[in-house]
């Protein structure tokens, strides 16, 4: 069964959205995560820490990890750094 949204293997990076986990004081070096990027066709891909185990026996009731999909988390600064590249819905 088809899901309403999947992720287009073919989509490209376009650019980061807020600065760089090294700007913001997150990372010693230019290659370590976290980073937010748009992608060509208005996607959004992050990177960050694979904590799906950790947080596993204290999600919300209503909150579901499907196959295939991983919780990430970012530190805050880091979406706050990216709000004025992301437009209003």
């Amino acid at each position: 069964m088809s899901r309403p949204w999947e992720v287009d293997p073919d989509a490209q990076f376009r650019r980061r959205l807020g600065k760089t986990a090294a700007e913001l004081g997150n990372s010693r070096t230019t290659n370590d995560s976290p980073d937010i990027w748009k992608l060509d066709n208005g996607d959004i891909a992050i990177v960050g820490r694979h904590v799906t185990a950790t947080f596993a026996d204290r999600l919300p009731e209503d909150l579901r990890i499907g196959d295939g999909e991983r919780l990430v988390v970012i530190p805050g600064n880091m979406l706050s750094a990216a709000k004025p590249d992301i437009a209003d819905a």
